[in-house]
């Protein structure tokens, strides 16, 4: 089997590195991760560098915060492209903005390198089962090498097209559920406000057109008060503003991601970052 460094071992990114060394794949992984001794007691090989993971692996894997995140993993001093070998793979899951995903596939297409932009979707739950949904930009034959790695950590699987369409993809995918969160959380508000019993009218939306993913698993998080992180709210905050550069782009207006986004940027500035997405519920409240 391809031998596979994998950078990033935070919410996602450990229990995908996980499901990757469960399906026997050989992994290197870097030593001053925080997750680093659960990764190597599960059979991993710490290294040191970027560039000392990259010489030891076929397929390098990122899953990291934020474009300058994977900027500097790939260019940075001791980064992946010092490391990397002719041949190999680049693929990175994070959440960048398109652009960034564009620019990182041309400067490993200099090095003998294929790349891929394959961003998720499915949070900590669908990391933790391997059901992600994994969008994919880049070439047909990297697509298809990639495949089997894509098939441990996720379900719906789906190569969308040239570099940076996966990223593309996901900034759609991630206004989307900002704006079905921020109507749930402004419905679940206005109900409450009106003293209506919140389980009981979850479960009759459940069953009628506004059902979805987001008012099944966010609605039940919010009437539970369970904002534990499985999607921080600045890291969706920073999606939005990624969505809103890449609408610019292209001279699209994006007035509801827009004004989303503001709400978001709103409940960090009122100390809720670090909680999960669903918390925007505490910023209508208050």
């Amino acid at each position: 089997m391809e031998k596979v460094g994998f950078i990033g071992l935070g919410i996602m990114g450990k229990p995908m590195a996980l499901n990757l060394l469960k399906a026997g794949y050989p992994m290197s992984i870097l030593s001053k991760s925080s997750a680093a001794p659960a990764l190597t007691e599960a059979g991993a090989k710490a290294c040191s560098t970027s560039k000392e993971l990259a010489q030891h692996s076929d397929i390098i894997i990122t899953m990291l915060p934020d474009s300058p995140d994977v900027e500097q993993v790939v260019s940075g001093a001791d980064g992946v492209l010092e490391g990397i070998q002719s041949g190999a793979l680049f693929i990175d899951m994070s959440t960048i903005a398109p652009a960034t995903a564009v620019k990182i596939y041309h400067l490993m297409q200099a090095k003998g390198v294929e790349a891929l932009d394959a961003p998720v979707s499915g949070g900590q739950v669908g990391a933790v089962g391997a059901t992600l949904s994994i969008m994919v930009g880049g070439s047909a034959a990297a697509f298809e090498r990639a495949l089997p790695l894509f098939q441990a950590m996720g379900k719906n699987i789906v190569h969308i097209g040239e570099p940076g369409a996966g990223q593309t993809t996901k900034a759609c995918n991630q206004m989307i559920v900002g704006m079905t969160i921020q109507a749930v959380a402004e419905a679940f508000a206005l109900a409450q406000k009106a003293g209506v019993d919140l389980e009981k009218m979850r479960e009759v939306l459940l069953g009628g057109f506004a059902q979805s993913r987001i008012l099944d698993l966010h609605g039940k998080r919010m009437i539970d008060r369970n904002f534990t992180p499985g999607f921080k709210i600045k890291l969706h905050k920073k999606d939005m503003g990624i969505a809103l550069q890449t609408g610019e782009e292209f001279s699209v207006p994006l007035k509801g991601t827009a004004l989303v986004a503001a709400q978001m940027e709103a409940a960090v500035a009122q100390g809720n970052g670090e909680l999960d997405h669903s918390s925007l519920l505490l910023l209508l409240e208050k």
